[in-house]
């Protein structure tokens, strides 16, 4: 018996854990990790690079945080609303639950994939993590975290357009990635539409011209690259969401990329988010045109003091129908 339980401990000791967390990454492949990939950046050049980084994401934090507190009645206004509906319609909890078998299927797939060669340390990675978070605010009651994690993952699904314009492939098995690269795409395909459909309204965006929200999700974005998955990196030789050292797709492949990813995340972030808010917009009003009820709204205005990145949005279309899921 003790021999038994000694044994099942040692499988399941540290250094087997760490073995299949990134016993199988390669770091042969370009762009995967290893020394050379770890020493592509001086110590000194890294040190700034940290430094500009993280101060800048608590900057963009407190910056958001300030503003978004003001409207904080406004997320509770929806969460009460939600919880006062006594059911949602029958088709809309179908579509809800379908989405959440496919999204699970998709994340399934790709955390078999990573168990299977012993790769878990790439889950890390921002993709997965709003993969995640996208499975807890489907799963989660309605309440004030949903919506904030749910506005949150929204801008964090840049990743998936990126790693279609400039996909990684040399480091895995093509047929294995063409088939995630499909079942992500058509995820967030089925994302996309059932968001626009449904009527719950935890799973409401801010108003169209409000980028508080863009700007907390890339401070806290360029603080977990900088800090989080480089630490990781520096510790297991691992390049983790490139934090060691640029893909080879990059565009700004060189010795300032990261300074270069700086400023070209802090504008496709809000662009790639208000760009999918737009969609949802047209897409809404052409397929559910109904007369508009009385939700509750956020207020779009521009702060009295001029401190928030609001711009007033009443007369720009810059609000959906409130029959289904809107960009108030």
């Amino acid at each position: 018996m003790t021999s038994s339980l000694t044994r099942c401990m040692a499988r399941y000791s540290v250094s087997n854990m760490l073995k299949l967390a990134y016993a199988g990454v390669d770091p042969t492949f370009p762009g995967n990790g290893g020394l050379d990939c770890m020493q592509f950046s001086g110590p000194k050049q890294r040190v700034i690079e940290v430094l500009c980084g993280t101060s800048l994401g608590v900057y963009e934090i407190c910056y958001a945080y300030k503003c978004l507190q003001k409207r904080q009645d406004n997320i509770k206004a929806l969460v009460a609303k939600d919880k006062a509906r006594n059911h949602l319609n029958r088709h809309d909890i179908t579509l809800k639950k379908m989405l959440l078998v496919v999204m699970c299927l998709a994340f399934g797939i790709e955390l078999g994939f990573k168990f299977a060669t012993k790769q878990l340390i790439f889950l890390l990675n921002p993709c997965h993590i709003a993969t995640m978070l996208q499975i807890y605010v489907l799963t989660a009651p309605p309440s004030e975290l949903v919506v904030k994690l749910f506005r949150v993952q929204w801008y964090m699904l840049h990743g998936a357009t990126l790693a279609l314009i400039f996909p990684v492939i040399n480091t895995r098995v093509v047929s294995t990635f063409l088939f995630d690269l499909n079942m992500w795409y058509f995820v967030l395909t089925v994302l996309m539409y059932n968001l626009i459909r449904f009527i719950t309204g935890v799973y409401t965006l801010e108003p169209f011209f409000d980028f508080n929200w863009a700007i907390l999700t890339i401070g806290a974005l360029y603080i977990y690259h900088f800090l989080v998955l480089q630490g990781f990196g520096l510790l297991t030789y691992v390049n983790l969401s490139n934090t060691l050292c640029p893909a080879i797709t990059d565009p700004f492949y060189g010795p300032q990329y990261r300074f270069w990813a700086i400023l070209h995340q802090g504008t496709l972030v809000p662009l790639h988010g208000k760009a999918l808010s737009l969609v949802a917009l047209i897409c809404n009003s052409l397929l559910f045109p109904v007369a508009p009820t009385s939700e509750p709204r956020e207020s779009s205005d521009i702060s009295q003091n001029g401190e928030c990145l609001t711009i007033d949005g009443r007369n720009t279309g810059g609000e959906l129908p409130s029959n289904h899921m809107h960009t108030e």
